[in-house]
């Protein structure tokens, strides 16, 4: 260093901007893989959203129970009445089945009928 200041200078210089580049290639390609930059531009959009708001945003209350509760009520609400549509669905098709059963226990009771006549006018 003492003999040639200049050359340890520049040789410190090129480390320094050598490893800057390596850093932001790196950086970069993180950012390419996670995809970070969409998921960082979509968290300032809900920073910024959050700004608006006068109420506090939500925190857990320390109680797993009813934090979960909280928010499965929605979901369970939600299914119940998705479940609850499906059953009538159900019903309705159950019922028509069951009608199709029935008009074709007549029918074959009514050929059962005609063919017992057709054999007792044959013979």
């Amino acid at each position: 260093y003492k003999l040639q200041p200049e050359v340890t200078k520049s040789i410190y210089e090129q480390f320094v901007s050598q490893l800057q580049a390596s850093i932001k290639e790196e950086i970069q390609e993180v950012k390419d893989e996670g995809n970070l930059e969409m998921l960082f531009n979509s968290l300032d959009k809900m920073v910024e959203e959050a700004k608006n708001r006068e109420e506090p945003a939500w925190r857990p209350s320390g109680i797993p129970e009813e934090d979960v509760r909280s928010t499965m009520v929605l979901y369970l609400l939600k299914h119940r009445s998705y479940l609850q549509k499906v059953l009538k669905e159900k019903v309705e098709e159950n019922r028509k089945a069951a009608e199709s059963v029935l008009a074709g226990r007549d029918k074959i009771a009514e050929l059962q009928r005609l063919i017992q006549a057709r054999k007792h006018a044959w013979q």
